[in-house]
């Protein structure tokens, strides 16, 4: 199979849209999320997604499949908080292992089925490694401004846990996705590095924040380009954007990324904004026309949706994405920082 390193030169490629937009679809109830693993687990654990790959690995394999069959290239797995850290609140840290070793496993099957059917449409698996529910830069207690929440070798530890076990299952590519604290992406991409030393191997990583409103900055207070600068210490296969933003109040800061990149560029906007009831009304349509302005722009080199989108976003996104050339990759950062 050909690397994505090289793939990536000569087209763009799609990554999935949400999960969790699917399996809200199914309207599940508390049973689905212990069914075979968690019958007698003293909490209440409706919700809590990552365990769907234990419990009812036939809905994510599913969702991994209409994603696939839209054109998506790259499936995240489903292990956004598939750490010790995000599981603590349901007491499930026991079972962080299987869980990102089992949704590995799960997209990794219907990768290879839909590669073997295709084999010039590669598809590869991304391990979702996500930014916890804490943050180790600023304070959850107004009082106390020193407090944290969580230390470095805390997320540290608990990230080697998750990369480990999502390597052991068979990704491709690991992705650091929805970055709001950098400093808590820093230690996802020191465990990584561990972890690569530890087993002798090396994977492609994605790295993608989020800017948090139209203030074009992260929630600890980073610009784009200062988030940026802050991770390209390491080598990494894209950076982008994801989340918290629809296509059209992502795209400025797109700009500034395709300016100063010297990777690839990756971005998985929302369905635009939720309404008032938290639901999320773009159209594939409407989405993929604010999209094509990346695209003439020449701004990426990787696209696909987050919260809120489908399959048939997806599906419009790729049918567009076909008709274009991916960005050109600059050698260097270009900064006005002095």
């Amino acid at each position: 199979m050909m690397a994505i390193e090289q793939i990536l030169k000569e087209r763009i490629l799609v990554l999935d849209g949400a999960m969790g937009t699917m399996i809200q679809r199914h309207k599940l109830k508390e049973e689905d999320f212990r069914k075979g693993w968690f019958e007698n687990h003293a909490q209440p654990l409706k919700g809590n997604n990552d365990l769907l790959s234990l419990t009812r690995p036939d809905i994510i394999e599913e969702i991994h499949r209409l994603y696939f069959e839209a054109g998506a290239d790259i499936a995240e797995t489903n292990t956004f908080s598939g750490t010790t850290i995000a599981q603590a609140d349901y007491g499930l840290q026991a079972f962080v292992y299987d869980i990102n070793f089992q949704s590995a496993k799960i997209a990794k099957k219907v990768a290879d089925e839909f590669t073997a059917k295709n084999p010039s449409k590669p598809r590869f698996v991304a391990g979702s490694i996500g930014p916890t529910n804490r943050t180790a830069s600023i304070s959850p207690d107004v009082n106390d401004p020193g407090f944290r929440g969580v230390t470095f070798d805390e997320l540290v530890i608990a990230y080697k846990e998750q990369t480990t076990a999502l390597i052991d299952g068979g990704v491709d590519i690991l992705l650091v996705e929805t970055v709001f604290d950098t400093l808590n992406a820093k230690a996802a991409l020191f465990a990584i590095d561990e972890v690569f030393d530890e087993k002798g191997i090396k994977l492609p990583i994605m790295v993608s924040g989020t800017i948090t409103d139209q203030s074009g900055r992260t929630l600890t207070g980073q610009t784009t380009e200062a988030f940026l600068i802050s991770i390209s210490h390491m080598p990494l296969l894209s950076v982008g954007l994801n989340c918290a933003l629809g296509a059209s109040m992502m795209r400025p800061y797109l700009q500034i990324l395709n300016q100063s990149c010297p990777f690839n560029v990756s971005a998985h906007p929302n369905a635009g904004l939720p309404n008032e009831f938290g639901k999320y009304d773009e159209t594939p349509e409407l989405m993929a026309l604010q999209i094509k302005e990346f695209l003439d722009e020449n701004l990426i080199n990787i696209i696909g949706g987050c919260c809120g989108t489908t399959p048939k976003h997806i599906k419009a996104i790729a049918d567009l994405a076909a008709l274009y050339q991916p960005r050109i990759v600059s050698t260097s950062i270009e900064s006005d920082v002095e």
